[in-house]
């Protein structure tokens, strides 16, 4: 009897238990994967959901350094040649927000749509 109330009393705290774990797996940030290549980011643009962090993983595939730069998300990260950086971003209001890749501007641009 002492065994089965024993194995109820764990079976309960189990249950119990489930709901905690399940609310942590979802507070876990989201990651997003961004590649450098040719002097050019893929893809070009990255719808997220606003109001929820993310974390942006950025893999330059190039053999020369690349600055990931936005000025209106206030960043400004050198993404070292064959390198993978990743950069955890804050909760974002609904918006665009432009960035590029401030060693090749002209062809390095982008832009993180938060909706």
């Amino acid at each position: 009897m002492a065994r089965r109330v024993g194995s109820l009393l764990i079976g309960m705290l189990a249950v119990l238990a489930l709901p905690a774990g399940v609310a942590r797996a979802a507070d876990v940030p989201r990651e997003i994967a961004l590649t450098i290549e040719k002097n050019r980011f893929q893809p070009e643009e990255i719808r997220v959901k606003a109001g929820a962090s993310f974390i942006l993983v950025i893999t330059n595939k190039d053999r020369a350094a690349e600055e990931f730069e936005s000025r209106e998300l206030r960043i400004e990260k050198v993404i070292p040649a064959g390198k993978t950086v990743r950069l955890r971003m804050p909760a974002l209001k609904p918006g665009t927000y432009p960035f590029v890749g401030e060693y090749h501007e002209a062809t390095a641009k982008g832009r993180l749509v938060a909706e």
